[in-house]
């Protein structure tokens, strides 16, 4: 039952228990979805509407919901919770499902449907949600919208239904183009017309891809069909040319066509072209930062994939609990780090990263200096552990939590029966929830604006907790860790710049990014691009002097060896020739001033050229 306070106003805390008989109370109340077991007999997906503009979008999530369940031969129940617009998607079962599962399919849904609170699908000890007919505490019941209250007093639901919604979800999510890409680790080519592509022989499309080209996406999700064809052409090393020439089949009606108002129209050329050219960048740079072992010789990938991500999850989980630990001088910064790393392990699908301090410092939006200072400090409190120093060309190998150790193996052996539900595959699919959670975190917190001359590292990790959605100072507070105080000062400051927006309902995002603004007005637009060119340099000049360091100890096949200088090309490459060339020297020493010089030459990129329109590349493939 609700709480009510000294002055009579109901509470959203339902903090006493009693068991309802044939007259319900007449306070708000609700129900326990999991038994004493902690296996849940239902399900309730409560999609919540706590502004005034999120209404329309709950309404929209619990019909995507209650369709995912009814396709999974789920009785689905919608109810509308109260007079705010919120919804509740019930699900009665006759057999018990274990919490594990139902954690699973909330998380995966919650991608799909970001009003959905996970809270009573996620805490089997105490998740409670108010039933059809309860009292709302500002007035009205949960009145039923769709569905029978007969599904819920006489329950069909099965373990195998919720699988089988938990796996078709996992496919949702999969077949999804995420909203960030991460960067790829190293430069990737480009043919002539500037297009990205993964280098090696061409392979036939996997299974999924080539099915998709003969998807009527016309009549779905046509995005989703196309991110599942690049996807798998850039796997398999396919360029532009090559998919541009297959824009004709049904799968590829996202290039050609557009929908509005419920239908789809064509396209011109040039905006088919850049399109098609957007997306296939994106899908190339996805796979160079994260291979696609989940092809089909592959099969342990989605058990490894689960793994890890539930690893991750856990240092995550437990980051949030010590929200206290990212308030010190170096924390926000150090926080940055420990998000980094994880995207790097999902990335490797392992546990041990090699983290170059520059390459780490790019990604969370800091030097090289506070990235090395910020890996020790993670170390010394125990959240990483050092595995091996660095050596040659080679950064120094972290663990990622105390031991590192993820166990994707069923014991064997067990003298009592194993009772446990047969697992449920989505583990590809968690794996990329929690690369685009962290991919966005990162992204949004590297910014220019968010740098010490300017808003800094605290205000870029607030921000990049923040949504289109307002939310109030108390639960961005709780987010980042740092006190009231501090972070109504920092939400002013974001205010001011012009980089949130704030009215009635709490703080949010302008649609129209303003980070760029920002900078500009403190004097740090460039910075991190600045930077970026310059470490890129280093690590040249670093691995120039290494390759030079292996040649100088190699054995010598002729006495009077001669290499080819930098930028020419040797007739016949040996292990005693590396793409840098002869190292310049002076006076018979390294000339390091040269090197510099002559890196520095090669560091402007080229002028990227326009895409090359669909119908030429349809006659260059013919």
């Amino acid at each position: 039952m609700a709480s009510v306070d000294a002055y009579g106003e109901i509470q959203n805390l339902y903090s006493e228990t009693q068991r309802v008989g044939p007259t319900p109370p007449e306070t708000p109340w609700a129900i326990y979805l999991a038994g004493p077991d902690r296996t849940f007999e239902l399900l309730c997906f409560d999609h919540d509407a706590k502004t005034d503009g999120a209404a329309a979008a709950a309404a929209r999530d619990a019909e995507v919901t209650a369709g995912i369940l009814s396709r999974a031969g789920l009785e689905p129940v919608v109810c509308a919770s109260g007079p705010g617009g919120g919804r509740h998607v019930w699900v009665a079962l006759a057999e018990a499902v274990d919490a594990e599962t139902v954690a699973t399919l909330a998380r995966l849904v919650r991608h799909l449907c970001p009003t959905l609170d996970l809270s009573p699908l996620t805490n089997p000890a105490a998740g409670c949600v108010r039933p059809p007919g309860a009292p709302h505490r500002a007035g009205g019941v949960s009145e039923v919208i769709t569905g029978s209250v007969g599904a819920l007093t006489a329950p069909t639901g099965t373990v195998a239904q919720v699988h089988a919604a938990a796996e078709h979800v996992a496919h949702l999510v999969e077949a999804a183009e995420p909203e960030h890409v991460p960067t790829a680790r190293r430069p990737l080519p480009v043919d002539k017309h500037q297009h990205r592509y993964l280098a090696g022989p061409r392979l036939p499309l996997p299974r999924a891809s080539a099915a998709a080209l003969d998807e009527d996406a016309a009549m779905g999700d046509a995005s989703a069909v196309l991110w599942r064809i690049l996807i798998g052409a850039a796997s398999s090393r396919w360029r532009y040319e090559d998919v541009a020439a297959l824009t004709d089949r049904p799968g590829m009606a996202h290039i050609l066509t557009e929908r509005s108002r419920g239908t789809r129209v064509s396209r011109t050329p040039a905006q088919a072209a850049e399109r098609l050219s957007h997306h296939w960048n994106r899908a190339v740079q996805w796979v160079a930062a994260n291979p696609r072992e989940q092809s089909e010789e592959d099969p342990t990938f989605d058990l490894r994939a689960g793994a890890i991500a539930a690893h991750v999850r856990q240092i995550q989980q437990r980051a949030d609990a010590s929200a206290g630990r990212w308030t010190t001088p170096a924390g926000p910064t150090d926080r940055r780090i420990l998000d980094a790393l994880c995207l790097l392990a999902l990335q490797g699908l392992t546990t041990s990263v090699e983290a170059d301090i520059r390459r780490l410092g790019l990604l969370a939006g800091i030097g090289r200096e506070t990235a090395r200072t910020g890996l020790l400090r993670l170390a010394e409190s125990g959240w990483i552990a050092q595995q091996t120093p660095a050596e040659g060309v080679h950064a120094a190998r972290w663990t990622l939590g105390p031991s590192g150790v993820i166990h994707i193996e069923t014991s064997e052996g067990r003298s009592q029966v194993d009772t446990r539900a047969p697992r449920t595959h989505t583990g590809s699919a968690e794996r990329t929830i929690l690369l685009a959670q962290l991919a966005a975190r990162t992204t949004d917190a590297a910014h220019d604006a968010f740098t010490p001359g300017a808003l800094g590292h605290h205000a870029g990790n607030l921000y990049a907790r923040t949504t289109l959605e307002p939310q109030t100072a108390l639960a961005l507070s709780q987010a980042t860790g740092a006190s009231l105080e501090r972070t109504h000062r920092t939400l002013e400051r974001l205010v001011d710049a012009g980089v949130l927006l704030l009215d009635a309902t709490g703080w949010r995002r302008s649609r129209r990014d303003r980070r760029a603004p920002a900078a500009t007005s403190y004097g740090t637009s460039g910075l991190l691009a600045h930077r970026a060119r310059t470490y890129r340099l280093e690590r040249d000049l670093w691995t120039w002097w290494q390759a030079e360091q292996t040649w100088m100890r190699a054995p010598r096949r002729t006495p009077a060896a001669r290499r080819a200088g930098h930028g020419q090309l040797s007739l016949i490459p040996s292990d005693e020739t590396t793409s840098y060339g002869a190292h310049p020297r002076r006076n018979g020493r390294a000339d390091y001033r040269a090197a510099r010089a002559l890196l520095t030459e090669e560091q402007p990129a080229k002028a990227a050229q326009q895409p090359a329109p669909i119908a030429a590349l349809h006659s260059q493939a013919a």
